[in-house]
């Protein structure tokens, strides 16, 4: 039995917190988390020489480089565009604009290598659009290049930003900006001056979304023959079939995205702004004629080719091939993109609600250090953590193997080339997704409602298991459809850990489209978005809904 400590009349803790049981559970959390960066850092104590020379001398350099090229591409087409819209959607008025507010927050729904197969199939040197304008003798820029690659990026993750700036744009108070247009800025200048500073804490935390994928990413970069540092982890594991070298690269990679989130805190820490007195949301201006209509065509043109085109084409292909696609193969794949997603998004959710709640029980600031540590995990790129989760499952695979050959028996690896080496992964990945609205959820519970039951002698895991869960119920459900959505799409960790032959949709569509198959890769690509498309629009309309029924409209 575990010792748990009682809260006091005042809902606090009193002495010194000793929840036994939630200490362990979260320094367990704190090792899984750091497990596989500490087996990444401590590849380095067996370096190969002569890899490592073929690599400092041919590939990394070229690898960095182009890691750093495209992310800072990226990272500014999807400010512009993610910035822009929420403006042009938050302080204007004209047509559509009620819809154009959720609906350009969808393309999260589309997988980034999804959307890069499909621009592959039209713009490539034989796709059907380039052979179509070859015809009239215009020529098209290569599209296998970084900034492919980058564009395909960008209209994907736009969204993270999108979001940002335009929460952050509909609670900048009217005054700020009014303020402003006093001192005798235009409007355009009060944007630049004024609405953007004071959004930038939410604009930086979009942008680092951005950079975290864009160094997570492996799908887009491959398909448009880009050579970034996820690429070189691959090839260093199944081309050059050295695992301590993958992980030393890793190392690399990681390195980066530690950089990125310190930077998004650093960046966010000196940018605190607010406002003083009775905030009064911003008064959309309604656009004249030809403004208004210019504004519907930018949105729709930004949607229809981030996700309508994309989506139509998909539908068209899997059409046009019919029942003859649907094999029995499929419906395997299928089935095992379910298992993969059900059971990780159960195992995500269950660790969050341990986490989210002893951090309830104990407050101090270990303790929050501690969570932290515990949901860095989404920061590092799937390759990283893939390499990582490997090295790890390896070492206790070895260390069991010996263990019952002291015994005198074989026992068989426990872990490696397992589901549940791919499901620590995930775990692993995805918790902060569900730990968000979980800890929100939370966070709502009064803990009037602890104290009443343990003055009847409730424990606190009975206080969890008939208050707390009961009232958590709808944050379980976003929780659990958000981290299956996000192992549904998920490449990198998949590829790189399952059991062997073990395929899902994700696998299926890398495989078929590294083959140049677009319209066999269609099926899956399609099921994989729209799965993604539900949430997606619960999202949307959830967060980017106009947000007050009194807005007032002032004339252009």
């Amino acid at each position: 039995m575990y010792t748990l400590k009682r809260f006091a009349v005042t809902g606090t803790p009193t002495g010194v917190p000793r929840f036994t049981f939630w200490h362990v559970v979260v320094a367990g959390l704190v090792a899984l988390a750091a497990a596989p960066l500490v087996a990444i850092v401590a590849s380095f104590r067996a370096i190969d020489s002569d890899v490592w020379h073929h690599l400092t001398t041919y590939l990394l350099p070229t690898q960095l480089l182009e890691t750093a090229q495209l992310l800072l591409v990226v990272l500014l087409l999807a400010f512009g565009l993610g910035v822009g819209l929420a403006w042009l959607t938050t302080a204007y008025r004209f047509p559509g604009v009620a819809l154009f507010r959720w609906a350009l927050l969808l393309p999260l729904a589309m997988p980034a290598y999804v959307l890069g197969f499909v621009y592959l199939a039209w713009f490539d040197v034989t796709g059907s659009v380039t052979l179509l304008l070859r015809r009239w003798d215009i020529p098209l820029p290569q599209v296998r290049t970084l900034w492919g690659a980058a564009w395909v990026l960008a209209l994907a993750l736009y969204p993270y930003v999108y979001l940002a700036a335009r929460v952050a744009f509909v609670t900048t108070s009217a005054r700020a900006l009014e303020v402003g247009q006093a001192l005798g800025l235009t409007r355009r200048q009060a944007f630049w001056r004024v609405a953007v500073p004071l959004a930038r804490p939410a604009i930086v935390a979009g942008c680092a979304l951005v950079a975290f994928e864009v160094l997570a990413d492996f799908g887009v970069v491959a398909l448009f023959g880009v050579e970034t540092l996820s690429v070189g982890i691959y090839k260093a594991w199944y081309a050059l079939f050295s695992l301590p070298t993958a992980m030393q690269i890793a190392a690399l990679l990681a390195f980066l995205a530690i950089l990125a989130l310190l930077f998004e805190q650093w960046a966010r820490k000196r940018a605190r702004f607010t406002t003083t007195g009775r905030s009064q949301p911003l008064a959309p201006t309604r656009l004249a004629s030809l403004p208004a209509w210019s504004a519907t065509l930018v949105c729709t043109v930004v949607l229809a080719v981030a996700l309508l085109l994309p989506v139509a084409q998909l539908g068209v292909w899997a059409w046009t091939l019919g029942r003859d696609a649907l094999t029995s193969r499929y419906w395997h794949f299928f089935a095992n993109s379910l298992l993969l997603g059900g059971s990780g998004a159960f195992v995500t959710v269950l660790l969050a609600v341990l986490l989210a709640y002893a951090q309830r029980l104990d407050g101090r600031p270990l303790m929050h250090t501690a969570v932290r540590i515990a949901t860095v995990g989404y920061a590092l790129p799937g390759a990283v953590l893939a390499v990582g989760v490997v090295a790890v499952t390896s070492a206790v695979d070895h260390a069991w193997v010996a263990l019952g050959r002291g015994f005198g028996a074989q026992w068989a690896p426990l872990l490696g080339g397992t589901v549940v080496a791919m499901l620590i992964a995930y775990a692993i990945r995805f918790l902060v997704v569900a730990f968000g609205p979980v800890q929100s959820a939370l966070g709502r519970v009064t803990t009037r409602m602890d104290e009443a039951a343990h003055s009847l002698g409730e424990t606190q895991y009975g206080v969890l298991r008939r208050i707390h869960l009961p009232l958590l119920r709808p944050a379980l459900f976003a929780a659990a459809a958000l981290v299956f959505i996000d192992i549904l799409k998920e490449l990198p960790i998949t590829l790189m850990t399952r059991p062997f032959g073990w395929e899902t949709l994700a696998t299926r569509i890398f495989e078929l489209t590294n083959d140049g198959r677009w319209e066999e890769a269609a099926l899956p690509a399609l099921a994989v978005t729209l799965a993604g498309t539900v949430p997606a629009w619960f999202l949307a309309k959830e967060v980017t809904h106009p947000t007050s029924a009194h807005t007032r409209e002032t004339p252009c």
